[in-house]
């Protein structure tokens, strides 16, 4: 290479960078908009609870020493027990019962559609007090039932068990039937040309997928009939209410008595609320509510 080769290449400018000279960043800073508005409103939410809270700790009339006394006094727990029994029980043979009737509004026999139908439609329009009251004077429409007195074969709590019942299966059809009818028709038509039998395509298709759905309206259930058992102490029967109603009428200290059977309601639901929440999660994995 001569001389003036290497000259003219000493000498040559650089090459100019590809990427192009760094550019000032002129892009604005966007600044979020100071919420004054909100973290207002919430400050004052917060002083309210406080002021609430306590005022309920402070008055004297909660008399919150009863309330200690009675809280797991052996009658309480009983009624608490009985609460408990009875909405398992009813939970069972109502949602048992409830997709019994999904499956016959699903059905495609039209007598089943309609005899479906017409006990949902009559059960939810009926309040379940005038059902219990119904029940327990039964015996003036049917003085014996097979051959035994309608008044020994039904008491309280038998009463209480048909009556919440019949009226939890209403419900729960209409929470199966959703869930049944939320699962894209297309897995079945997939399942059917696998081969997969009608009981197969329930258990590993079906259900699994539907119980996204019901899992939710069916754990509401649960808190609201633990709930509704309260009204069965207008027929006597022994629940956590009636309890301490019995307990109230002897020492006329109505406040603190009913504030242990609230408690109690509290601690209950909130214990069902945390495993509605696993259950949830436990169904809707693989999909993006289980996150």
């Amino acid at each position: 290479m001569s001389s003036d080769t290497l000259a003219k290449v000493e000498t040559s400018p650089p090459s100019p960078d590809p990427a192009g000279p760094a550019a000032p960043d002129d892009t604005p800073r966007i600044v979020p908009r100071p919420r004054l508005g909100q973290w207002t409103a919430a400050a004052v939410v917060l002083v309210l609870l406080a002021l609430a809270a306590t005022s309920v700790v402070r008055n004297g009339a909660f008399q919150w020493d009863v309330v200690a006394d009675y809280f797991t006094t052996a009658s309480v727990l009983r009624g608490l027990w009985l609460t408990l029994w009875l909405t398992a029980v009813v939970m069972a043979l109502g949602f048992a019962l409830g997709a019994l009737l999904a499956i016959g509004r699903l059905s495609a026999n039209p007598v089943l559609r309609a005899v479906s139908w017409g006990y949902i439609w009559f059960f939810r329009s009926m309040p379940i007090l005038v059902q219990l009251l119904f029940w327990f004077n039964i015996g003036a429409l049917y003085p014996q039932l097979f051959g035994v007195k309608t008044v020994d074969l039904l008491g309280p709590v038998t009463i209480a068990v048909i009556g919440l019942t019949l009226h939890e299966a209403a419900y729960a059809a209409e929470v199966v039937r959703g869930g049944i009818l939320s699962v894209d028709r297309g897995q079945i038509e997939a399942a059917q040309s696998l081969g997969l039998g009608r009981w197969r395509r329930w258990r590993r298709i079906v259900l699994p997928q539907a119980m996204r759905s019901i899992v939710p309206p069916a754990g509401n259930m649960l808190i609201g009939t633990l709930k509704g058992t309260s009204i069965v102490s207008v027929i006597a029967v022994q629940d956590l209410l009636y309890s301490v109603q019995l307990v109230y009428h002897r020492t006329y200290q109505v406040i603190p008595l009913l504030m242990v059977a609230t408690i109690w309601y509290v601690v209950v639901t909130s214990v069902l609320s945390v495993g509605q929440y696993y259950v949830e999660r436990h169904y809707a994995r693989g999909s993006e509510r289980a996150r």
